[in-house]
């Protein structure tokens, strides 16, 4: 594998970001849930949020977080991508370690995340990283929160104490 380099993300990295999203979860760019990283975050979240980048200069992974304003206890985990050819290496675990120390630093007890019911790599992912699942019903088969972004969209939940 390649040498890996982490750094804060710039304003300047969100296109190539929302660009890599279709290509490494193979799907058409309509379809991509691009709508869920909104340049803000890169204009807002960035001292908490990590880029990865290969010698080459090329994106390898991005992990969007963050610290609760609301819950200065709690950290966020939003959104994660790494690219296929990095993936089962152990670098979005890295990159998971790196936040949660991160946050422990700024006083974070928990970090909380979410996906979809049907992404059942992301849950046994988080399982695996000592995440506990919640919902309040089951859909596909998995416990979920039933609307939680909206109608239609339901939620699986994750808490991690730090």
């Amino acid at each position: 594998m390649t040498p890996l380099h982490y750094r804060r993300p710039e304003e300047s990295d969100h296109r190539r970001v929302v660009e890599a999203i279709p290509l490494w979860w193979k799907m058409p760019p309509e379809a991509a849930p691009t709508g869920l990283l909104p340049r803000l975050f890169f204009q807002h979240f960035t001292d908490t949020s990590i880029l990865v980048e290969d010698d080459s200069g090329q994106l390898a992974a991005f992990l969007i977080g963050f610290r609760s304003a609301s819950r200065p206890e709690t950290a966020y985990i939003h959104f994660v991508g790494v690219a296929p050819e990095l993936q089962r290496h152990g670098v979005a675990r890295d990159l998971y370690e790196r936040f949660f120390a991160m946050m422990r630093d700024r006083g974070c007890t928990r970090v909380d995340a979410i996906t979809g019911p049907i992404n059942r790599r992301s849950q046994s992912f988080h399982g695996a990283l000592g995440f506990t699942q919640a919902g309040d019903t089951e859909v596909d088969g998995v416990l979920a929160y039933l609307d939680y972004d909206g109608p239609g969209q339901h939620r699986v939940t994750f808490t991690r104490a730090l």
